[in-house]
């Protein structure tokens, strides 16, 4: 039998018994909706991407996109299976009904797209930037753009792209030259170059709309002069029909270690006489737009970091049930079968690792998925504001911690195969290859780690901070008179060492040089990423002590793979304080000519 993609039971854990997505019915969004309709669409993402998806994996991994100068060429198959993804309406699974979308809440919408992503890898992507820019063009965008533009990527006949990064720029938004004149007609030209463009072209949709950062001539410089436009592929008529291609040239395809099923582009806009554009919302607000998208692509990047993580687990988990291999030490006869490696405890060790990252992070993902949802759909004003304030705040760790230590858990996920695992018959080292680009994508764990420290700890009077903590204090306060309370008393003191260091970094940011103070600043991600699992892990702990008696296996195996993070990660984060309190300089000192 064929590893599974997904636990099917601890998806049901985490969306039904951790974050009641049940509960969602009552809201007067989702009260066309039940737990039967929200297993059906999960179900119907399983089959598409058992069917359509797993069958051809290695293939998308082996036969990249190539470009012969005019179009890009790709397996067909990746057609037949995004074509099947969205017929399903997994395009815009969230989105209202009125604009052809399934009016999920945003946790089961994730739920089913961890089973695409996991098979697919980052071929789902033509679809979640489709949907993300949509959901940007509805936020910010006039209702005759959110007709011409967002309604066809709804309907999965356009597709949709954010471009941003330029080859002398990077993550260097300040510093792009891409520009935009506006024309006589309200439109705008716009000429300039764009990098690593993920989907920007192919052959999947009738059209590509993409989200162009420009600057407008004679717009300030620096981040507070940058606007955002609409720049379709093809030009689309009143009616709605395509017309002219507009001037968007395909300038060449980046071929990369992992994810390849989506193509990554060059792009070059008005080489002719400028490309027409649309302008989004306001001149010089456009980062703010971008914002929407980007914040949104970020959650995206850490959910599908933590599915490929957990489908290397069940992969990895399902080889060691099935190869037999060696004896235990205590065994003494050579006669004796050998037994499955799971018997093994250093296997176990890896798997348990796995688990506890994976499931983990999969757990933050989805938390993150149901804070977008309540900033929307909760009942009270006070309620959606608090969520707003808590997801801003946890994005970079959403964006973060799933995308570094998703990698860890495939990295095991080899080393439990063996020999077995750096080949290419079996799929582990590609996960390690596909999720190995997450902590680039979307800004680097840097630049992530300069957002959390510089920016949304201090920010509001440290409000976003105060509540994250908040929350997590509620969780301790549940567990301390129970079972639990060694974790609650753990968590406590974890909280006590990342005040502590927090308290010492924010009065080195306003006493010594601000480089110094934020040099080691990802240690600082990295700590309160562990913090907020092991509050996650707690979490889930509660809801399996509760149930013990219901189904042991499950249950005992979330209790331990809960102790196995509070056991040997989460001391890990005294070492690094040490360094952050101590305003430690060693990177800081080392100088060029000393490498």
């Amino acid at each position: 039998m064929a590893a599974p993609i997904l636990s099917e039971r601890d998806l049901n854990f985490m969306i039904y018994e951790l974050f009641d997505a049940e509960g969602m019915t009552a809201r007067e969004r989702y009260s066309d909706h039940s737990r039967e309709t929200f297993d059906a669409s999960i179900n119907t993402a399983r089959q598409i991407a058992e069917k359509y998806f797993v069958p051809i994996r290695q293939k998308v991994d082996t036969d990249q996109p190539t470009f012969d100068g005019k179009k890009v060429k790709m397996i067909p198959e990746i057609k037949t299976a995004v074509d099947a993804a969205i017929e399903a309406g997994f395009v815009s699974a969230s989105a209202d009904f009125e604009l052809g979308g399934m009016q999920l809440p945003l946790i089961v919408a994730a739920a089913a797209n961890a089973y695409l992503s996991a098979a697919g890898s980052t071929t789902m992507g033509y679809l979640s930037l489709t949907n993300a820019n949509a959901n940007l063009i509805e936020a910010h965008g006039t209702a005759e753009q959110i007709e011409r533009w967002v309604k066809p990527m709804r309907s999965g006949r356009f597709a949709g792209t954010m471009a941003m990064t330029e080859p002398g720029a990077g993550s260097g938004l300040a510093d792009l030259t891409t520009t935009a004149v506006k024309a006589e007609d309200g439109s705008y030209r716009l000429s300039g170059n764009k990098i690593f463009i993920s989907g920007g072209d192919h052959e999947l949709n009738e059209n590509i709309v993409h989200l162009v950062l420009a600057r407008v001539k004679g717009a300030p410089k620096g981040v507070k002069g940058i606007s955002l436009f609409i720049v379709p592929k093809i030009m689309v008529n009143d009616d709605g029909s395509l017309g002219e291609p507009n001037d968007v040239a395909l300038a060449g395809l980046f071929h990369k270690m992992g994810g390849r099923g989506q193509t990554s582009t060059s792009l070059s806009f008005g080489e002719k006489d400028g490309a027409v554009a649309y302008l989004v919302g306001e001149e010089n607000r456009g980062l703010s737009y971008m914002f929407h998208m980007m914040n949104e692509a970020r959650i995206m990047v850490g959910t599908g970091a933590a599915a490929t993580a957990l489908t290397g687990y069940q992969y990895s988990l399902h080889y060691a049930r099935e190869r037999p291999q060696g004896r235990l030490p205590s065994s003494k006869d050579p006669n004796s079968p050998p037994v499955s490696i799971i018997e093994h405890p250093d296997v176990r060790r890896m798997l348990l690792a796995q688990k506890a990252y994976s499931e983990g992070a999969f757990a933050l993902c989805l938390l993150g998925a149901q804070l977008a949802d309540d900033e929307k759909t909760a009942p009270t004003e006070e309620e959606r504001t608090a969520a707003h304030q808590l997801l801003d705040f946890l994005t970079p760790m959403i964006k973060t911690w799933p995308s570094e230590y998703g990698p860890e858990a495939n990295d095991l996920a080899i080393q439990v195969l063996g020999g077995h695992g750096y080949i290419n018959e079996h799929p582990v080292e590609m996960f390690y290859r596909d999720n190995r680009l997450n902590p680039i994508h979307e800004g680097t764990t840097g630049i992530q780690s300069l957002d959390l420290l510089a920016r949304k700890v201090p920010m509001n009077n440290l409000a976003g901070y105060k509540a994250c903590l908040a929350e997590i204090q509620k969780t301790i306060a549940e567990a301390e008179d129970g079972e639990l309370a060694a974790e609650a008393a753990q968590l406590t003191a974890a909280l006590v060492t990342l005040q502590r260091t927090t308290e010492s970094l924010l009065g080195a940011m306003m006493e010594k040089p601000i480089d110094l103070a934020l040099a080691n600043s990802v240690k600082y991600l990295e700590m309160f990423g562990h913090v907020v699992i092991a509050w996650l892990w707690l979490k889930q702990g509660l809801v399996a002590q509760s149930k013990l008696d219901a189904d042991p296996g499950f249950y005992q195996g979330k209790l331990q793979a809960m102790r196995y993070f509070f056991r040997y990660e989460l001391p890990l984060i005294e070492a690094w304080s040490k360094v952050l309190v101590d305003l430690d300089s060693t990177c800081f000192d080392m100088k060029d000519e000393w490498f």
